[in-house]
């Protein structure tokens, strides 16, 4: 139950209590020093898993697992300069700390003593670290080109309390096991379909965090997912995945058996559609985006560009710094980040989360309002213009925190029917007097480049792409990627559907990999460009399988 200010009861939590004396005994001791932190954090993370792998019908990995890690923030000299202070050539301070500085094994057990030791070891070598790095950073300061941002380094936030019990796995290993069979048993009827694997992962994340500034949290969140992947070959080497994925905080909120087992079948149906395919050849013109594919577009192309270290890094492309309160969509388009929302249309959000990993409460923070970009989205690292945090400082264990995107939402004020989208896409192809467009029907996943030293571009990776001619009939194809540069890209959108879809996944940066949803109505984008997909100079396999039918059906 929540921890508050007004006498309300607080959850037992024995790794708290250890976290609070520890912090207290280190920030008294830390005063007869020289150089006395003006902060100090820490932050317990445990993942207890349950994992569960199967190929073409049999159990290829079963296991569960318990860990627990810790992370120390500490900062010496104060909020306006400190140790993480950028250093030339735009990198922070921090940077230049090994992987896991500051990071100790916490024992799973709740031993106090044992939790504090640990505690008091990583602090003491953080503390060192952290008076070098300010050494090195003031003279870098001294002797370098004065800095475009002048923002301090961190930001004072206000005192947050909440606590939460620890949750429980709640699943029987033998029946995902099972369930893993008969999930991945399909695939072996055929020859062609060379790796096919589920993946069942049932997983707690527990979160203890103190702070220098009177923040406690305790947080504990179950989430289940299931992956199903497989591919397959073309005639002429060419890798043909299919991917689909199921994310829930309750066992119950994955789809059933029957649901599955479907979605394996149409997997089946698309490789072997895909072998018959057409390659497509590079192409620019027009297309529509499905709600998944413009999900995994705005993430890559827009939500990394508008987060906020990105603004105050000289490396950086910085896209968007200056462009606040100018046109940076059409002018029906809004997009937020919310991590407190939990579901949206049915589906489960990977994105939420209560507080972020600087102990900042999480909020809805509106970043486009009607075409016009209004704010980003801030970690604890201010940036000119905007001072404090929104909530949004997010890391694997073992990395700083940075701005990083929670829950992003595309909502446009004038959506169009699916229909009344491909015939406006119709409308454009002919109007560009073009053989074709393209729809981009599912998509794998993508990646953008932000930084200034190399083109600033995004690869959004379709894996069901169709040639849309036009009268309306559809062709799939295969091997390409969608390319392009944001400005130019954005200002070809064009109109959005009525149809909402959620893509949820783990996103990879530099603070490490985390979930994150994005959720957009369909687009039409009236010029896009693809490229042709990497191809293997492998031949599909010369030996016949062992099982299957040895020809596509």
């Amino acid at each position: 139950m929540p921890l508050a200010a007004g006498g309300q009861a607080r959850v037992a939590s024995p790794v708290l209590d250890a976290m609070r004396t520890e912090l207290a005994r280190s920030l008294t001791t830390f005063k007869g020093q020289l150089t006395a932190p003006y902060f100090l954090s820490y932050e317990i993370t445990e993942a207890h898993t349950l994992n569960v792998a199967g190929s073409f019908g049999a159990i290829t990995q079963s296991g569960e697992r318990r860990h627990r890690a810790l992370g120390v923030d500490l900062r010496v000299g104060d909020y306006r300069f400190d140790n993480t202070h950028p250093l030339r050539g735009g990198l922070p301070g921090r940077a230049f700390m090994g992987f896991g500085e500051g990071m100790a094994e916490i024992p799973v057990d709740d031993d106090p003593d044992a939790i504090r030791a640990a505690v008091w070891y990583a602090t003491d070598r953080k503390y060192k670290r952290a008076v070098e790095q300010l050494t090195w950073v003031k003279t870098n300061a001294a002797v370098g080109v004065a800095a475009e941002d002048t923002a301090p380094d961190f930001s004072a936030e206000p005192r947050e309390a909440y606590t939460e019990p620890v949750a429980r796995i709640a699943v029987d290993p033998r029946v995902w096991e099972d369930k893993i069979r008969r999930y991945t048993a399909p695939f072996a009827r055929y020859g062609d379909i060379y790796e096919a694997d589920a993946v069942f992962i049932a997983e707690v994340d527990s979160r203890w965090y103190v702070n220098s500034e009177g923040t406690e949290i305790q947080t504990s969140q179950p989430i289940y997912r299931l992956y199903v992947s497989a591919f397959s070959k073309a005639d002429d080497g060419m890798e043909l995945p299919r991917y689909e994925s199921f994310w829930a905080f309750t066992p119950e909120g994955l789809p059933n058996d029957r649901a599955v087992l479907a979605a394996v079948q149409k997997m089946i149906d698309d490789l072997h559609a895909l072998r018959r395919a057409p390659a497509l050849e590079p192409y620019t013109g027009p297309a529509i985006l499905s709600g998944r594919a413009s999900a995994v577009f705005f993430h890559e192309v827009f939500g990394h560009r508008v987060e906020g270290h990105r603004q105050k890094l000289g490396i950086e492309g910085q896209t968007f710094r200056k462009k606040v309160n100018e046109s940076v969509l059409p002018s029906g388009f809004s997009v937020y980040f919310d991590p407190t929302l939990r579901r949206l249309d049915g589906s489960d959000l990977a994105g939420f989360y209560r507080y972020d990993d600087e102990g900042v409460k999480a909020r809805r923070v509106a970043v486009v309002e009607h075409g016009v970009l209004k704010t980003f989205l801030m970690a604890r690292s201010p940036i000119e213009g905007f001072a404090s945090s929104n909530g949004h400082g997010r890391a694997q264990l073992g990395l700083a925190p940075v701005a990083r995107q929670s829950n992003l939402v595309v909502e446009t004020a004038e959506p169009h029917s699916e229909a009344e989208l491909k015939r406006m896409l119709i409308d454009e192809i002919k109007r560009e007097n073009k053989p074709y467009g393209l729809l981009f029907d599912d998509i794998e996943g993508g990646f953008t480049i932000t930084m200034r030293f190399i083109p600033n571009a995004f690869n959004v990776m379709p894996v069901m792409v169709y040639r849309v001619y036009p009268d309306g009939r559809e062709e799939l194809v295969r091997g390409v990627d969608f390319i392009g540069t944001p400005l130019t890209t954005f200002s070809k959108i064009v109109a959005a559907d009525d149809h909402m879809a959620v893509f949820n996944g783990m996103c990879g940066a530099e603070s490490g990999w985390v979930p994150v949803s994005a959720v957009s109505p369909g687009l039409l984008v009236s010029q896009v460009e693809v490229q042709k997909k990497l191809k293997s100079g492998e031949r599909p396999p010369i030996l016949p399988p062992p099982f299957g039918a040895a020809a596509t059906p």
